[in-house]
């Protein structure tokens, strides 16, 4: 088990020391390439993953074929399609890794054992799922009715590691603007002032 993953769950102040070791032995680390899938649209939502290296986007694709991302997921932060994976369905989008990644995840019939043993573990899973209404609000505050310029304005000051890890038409997916409009509101914001 990985020292991110149990430095992760230390400081949510949730787990004693002999509950993270318990539940380690659940977590199976994988490594997943740039461009792998953790989770397909439309196959069965089988497991959580934690992120200790790399990245993820999660994505559906639209009538026309197109990505259309919803987020992104970090280090230290879980990745799954929630409500498919609590129902046991299949899932409404695909997460698939943006750089190599190393997921620890947890198959579904595991994690309802761990619950059963673990009580604290509710605690942890209902702070993950705070966090990603939280992020979901602030994406819909953020991007939704805005112009190019403002959005990527707020990427800028608000989130700048998307710019620093996340490949241009991704960016411009996530922000729901095409490549072009998203580079003319670079053009615009760093161009330098002419007097």
């Amino acid at each position: 088990m990985t020292d991110v993953f149990e430095t992760y769950l230390s400081s949510t102040g949730e787990l004693s020391a002999e509950e993270i070791n318990f539940s380690a032995q659940f977590f199976k680390p994988i490594r997943l390439k740039k461009g792998d899938f953790f989770i397909r649209e439309d196959e069965s939502c089988r497991h959580i993953g934690f992120i200790a290296n790399g990245a993820v986007k999660a994505y559906a694709i639209d009538k026309e074929g197109k990505e259309n991302i919803t987020c992104f997921k970090f280090e230290n932060e879980f990745a799954t399609s929630f409500p498919e994976f609590v129902t046991q369905e299949k899932s409404r989008r695909s997460i698939r890794a943006i750089e190599d990644s190393v997921i620890y995840r947890i198959a579904y019939l595991d994690y309802q054992h761990l619950l059963g043993q673990v009580t604290a573990w509710n605690r942890v899973i209902k702070s993950v799922m705070e966090q990603e209404y939280n992020q979901k609000e602030r994406y819909l505050m953020n991007y939704n009715n805005k112009s190019a310029v403002d959005k990527y304005r707020h990427v800028l000051s608000s989130e700048p590691r998307l710019i620093q890890r996340i490949a241009t038409q991704d960016l411009a997916s996530y922000l729901g603007i095409t490549q072009r409009s998203l580079t003319r509101a670079k053009g615009q914001i760093h161009r330098p002032n002419i007097l």
